[in-house]
């Protein structure tokens, strides 16, 4: 329990904390005349005026409860608890107040763990003190900390949430980057086992045939530069120790395995127009491996589809991979979630894109951009 609390105490604020959207100015731009509203349509509201000056003054603080959400709340609880002050020991009574309970959720959904301790201790040695003193009865400081409470909840079950989904986020990216790196490896370790293989030859015919060392020392510089390269885009990724794979990575060529149809599901088409012979093996593995999840989930996902289309076009600069099917149009055919996180995560280590939607009629199509070179180290 000692360490629980210490966790929660050493929470820190959450880093993607949103600043003022226009949502945050729409809700003050209505809660604002509502407060006024309010006062006109209740002349039973005791303190009228007090209570509406108040609740306006107070509603812009909504403004910044997620970049200050101590600072908010303690300016209204301040405020709110001086009130009584000027009206004869009687709390505010207005019903638009009931929005500051936003500032609490924006504490615990936003604050530190401190200052959510801070808060929440303050509330609680306020009302306590209230009933003690009799300014509230002790049903209405349970029905206080109820709301309270509730708010509370509200707040740190989203941050709970966020927070689970942007660790679930980074540990695809992660994986992601680990397969990449993968990849890369096992193209590196393919050329430096043929770099071994040329170098045995050379040193096996050098004596008796100079020129066949010649040329295994050529072959030995042309896959040491393609190894070169290729080592200098794998330090750019994330991978765990695993034992390297000495077969080729799969190629752009490959995509023609993923053809025919299979006993159940729909058909699958592959066209690749232009060279794609010259690619990079980074770039020609990342081609492969985008169409074969977008097949794979389409074959999964697609609802009534007959048909998948596979499209690689590379020209001078770049190297475009469509994949699409007729499904249904209300079937999300694309990798759902996290599987296309990981998608657009290895098209963007290596400088492209990734898109995935529905199309204008039917079916879903998945859309890939990489640049021919790769990412630059």
């Amino acid at each position: 329990m000692p360490e629980l609390l210490r966790s929660l105490w050493g929470e820190p604020r959450p880093s993607d904390a949103p600043r003022r959207v226009w949502r945050d100015w729409a809700l003050v731009g209505v809660l604002v005349p509502l407060a006024v509203l309010e006062g006109f349509l209740r002349p039973d509201m005791p303190w009228r005026v007090v209570s509406v000056v108040l609740c306006v003054l107070l509603v812009p603080t909504l403004l910044w409860r997620r970049t200050r959400p101590l600072l908010m709340f303690a300016i209204t609880f301040a405020t709110t608890g001086l009130a009584p002050l000027f009206t004869e020991g009687h709390p505010p009574e207005s019903y638009t107040m009931a929005c500051l309970l936003l500032l609490i959720y924006a504490l615990f959904r936003w604050g530190s763990g401190r200052e959510a301790a801070t808060g929440l201790a303050v509330i609680v040695a306020h009302v306590a003190f209230a009933v003690s003193l009799g300014h509230i009865s002790p049903g209405d400081g349970a029905a206080g900390l109820l709301v309270t409470f509730s708010a509370v909840s509200v707040g740190a079950a989203v941050r709970y949430r966020a927070g689970a989904r942007t660790r679930m986020i980074d540990q695809v990216k992660l994986v992601e980057r680990e397969r990449l790196a993968r990849d890369l490896h096992d193209t590196v370790a393919h050329h430096v086992s043929a770099i071994a293989i040329r170098a045995q030859a050379g040193l096996a015919t050098a004596a008796t045939s100079p020129d066949a060392a010649v040329d295994a020392l050529r072959l030995i510089e042309s896959e040491a530069s393609t190894a070169l390269g290729e080592m200098r885009a794998m330090v750019r990724v994330l991978r765990r120790d695993l034992p390297a794979e000495l077969a080729p990575s799969p190629r752009v060529a490959d995509l023609e395995q993923l053809a025919g149809r299979q006993r159940s599901g729909p058909s699958v088409e592959v066209g690749i127009i232009g060279d794609v012979d010259g690619l990079p093996p980074s770039v020609g593995t990342a081609i492969y491996r985008l169409a074969q999840e977008s097949v794979t989930n389409a074959r999964r996902h697609a609802r009534h589809a007959t048909r998948i289309e596979v499209r690689v076009a590379a020209d001078a600069t770049s190297v475009r991979l469509s994949v699409s099917d007729d499904g249904d149009s209300g079937s999300a055919a694309a990798p759902s979630g996290y599987g296309l996180i990981g998608m657009v995560e290895r098209a963007g280590l290596l400088g492209g894109t990734c898109e995935a939607g529905p199309n204008p009629g039917r079916g879903w199509t998945v859309t890939a951009v990489l640049p021919r070179t790769g990412a630059q180290a």
